[in-house]
């Protein structure tokens, strides 16, 4: 059965055991003597170690008579409704042509016959059923074993992926984005929510992360343009000897094309190796590009198509059509709060990292002639088009910047730390957005316009 060769070479590749705990496989649901031998040798060794899977060099050394298949793209609950589908055919075959079926056929009134036959027939119906559809909750004897297996996984770091922020303050606040969670970020209109998340994904990028962008309202050029102005920074590319703050190159010189010789070949070197420059890879759909999906049914089947993705960034999130879609409750808001669930659902169910941006409606800040404007991040308070990704994020960060400097905070935390704050150096242009060493700092810098 092609279905079971599938989903033990998909768990060898993952590293994915606890799949078979999940969606409730049992020996029995392999069709074949050589594939229920792999199962067992699967266990065995999980059971011996600490949860893990055996790799594929041992799976193949000590399996016979089953075909490894490499790079399975299929997700595991598909694998496991074809694998319990078949074993539910094979088990009412079994039934219809055996002794048992023919002689209560035979010999029971036609009611008692037809009662035991539903009975039979509801047994085989939950048999096949995945653990995901099947189980109404699970026992305390499941949560045991579940337990003591998820608590090894996470000991060896296998179980989930933490990524750092570019933050360290922030890091020590909320630990940094876990795989599975879904993070907001909200600033008002023109205020760099789309610069901070380039800025984060920057620094997934340096940690190996493989990172899905959707840009609904940056092209390409322009957020390629920005990455590479904080790459550049991060390089200390250049300096402001007015100021002396190492900076990157000018996001305005990029877009226009306008840089001077010496940094101009520099970058255009640098752009020329980015894929070896970064650890992690960058897979960018970008305003204008055919390539750009627009429907959570398609970034689910590019998650299940692409299980290496570790990170998905929808900017912004009223960008995906579900947002203005038909709503099943036909309440003013109704489609986007039905979005935001089903993007939470999406993000859990492929275990990545999930970033959106959200706008926030706008505060007025009047300031007299000359005077900065103060920097203020949203509060939760002021989410547009719907409360419901404040409901669905792990965390929502408040963003603003102005005059050099930028505001960092939490509105919501389902861990803790909201109300923290922290204060940053924001030259935006030049590729910087950092924590100064210090407030004096990061005032000091403020107003930096040129070389």
């Amino acid at each position: 059965m092609i279905a079971g060769q599938q989903l033990l070479s998909k768990i060898v590749d993952s590293g994915r055991v606890d799949a078979l705990h999940k969606y409730n496989i049992k020996r029995s649901d392999f069709g074949t003597l050589p594939e229920q031998a792999a199962y067992d040798f699967v266990m065995k060794y999980a059971a011996e170690n600490g949860g893990s899977a055996p790799s594929l060099a041992t799976f193949v050394a000590s399996t016979r008579n089953i075909e490894y298949i490499p790079e399975v793209t299929d997700s595991f609950e598909y694998l496991a409704g074809e694998l319990k589908d078949a074993a539910g055919k094979r088990e009412l075959a079994e039934y219809i042509n055996s002794a048992e079926f023919t002689q209560a056929y035979s010999t029971l009134p036609t009611e008692a016959f037809i009662n035991s036959l539903t009975d039979r027939l509801a047994r085989i119906k939950m048999d096949t059923r995945t653990g995901v559809l099947g189980k109404v909750g699970n026992s305390f004897s499941d949560l045991a074993t579940m337990f003591a297996h998820e608590y090894e996984q996470r000991k060896l770091g296998k179980s989930f992926k933490l990524w750092r922020t570019p933050f360290e303050s922030l890091n020590a606040e909320i630990g940094g984005l876990y795989s599975g969670d879904v993070y907001g970020i909200m600033a008002e209109s023109g205020r760099g929510k789309t610069y901070l998340s380039a800025v984060i994904v920057d620094a997934l990028l340096r940690q190996g992360a493989n990172v899905l962008v959707k840009s609904y309202e940056v092209k390409w050029y322009s957020w390629m343009a920005r990455l590479l102005s904080i790459a550049t920074a991060w390089e200390e590319a250049l300096t402001s000897e007015e100021h002396n703050v190492k900076v990157g190159v000018p996001n305005k010189g990029l877009l226009a094309g306008a840089l001077d010789g010496e940094v101009e070949a520099y970058v255009l070197d640098f752009a020329a190796k980015i894929n070896d420059y970064y650890p992690g890879n960058l897979i960018l759909q970008a305003k204008g590009d055919g390539e750009l999906t627009r429907t959570l049914d398609e970034l689910d089947r590019e998650l299940a198509d692409h299980p290496e993705i570790d990170v998905v960034v929808v900017d912004p999130f009223y960008g995906l059509s579900d947002v203005y879609g038909r709503n099943s409750n036909k309440t003013t808001g109704g489609a986007a709060e039905q979005a935001a669930r089903r993007l939470e659902t999406i993000i859990g169910a492929h275990d990545v990292v999930g970033i959106y941006t959200i706008q926030a409606n706008t505060e007025r800040q009047d300031t007299e002639d000359g005077a900065a404007r103060e920097v203020k991040p949203p509060k939760r308070d002021q989410v547009k088009t719907t409360k419901a990704v404040l409901e669905i994020a792990t965390n929502l960060f408040a963003f603003d910047a102005a005059n050099g400097i930028g505001k960092l905070g939490i509105e919501k935390g389902r861990n803790g730390g909201e109300g923290f704050v922290i204060e940053l150096l924001a030259l935006m242009d030049y590729g910087v957005l950092r924590e100064p060493d210090t407030r004096t700092q990061a005032q000091q810098f403020a107003g930096v316009s040129g070389f």
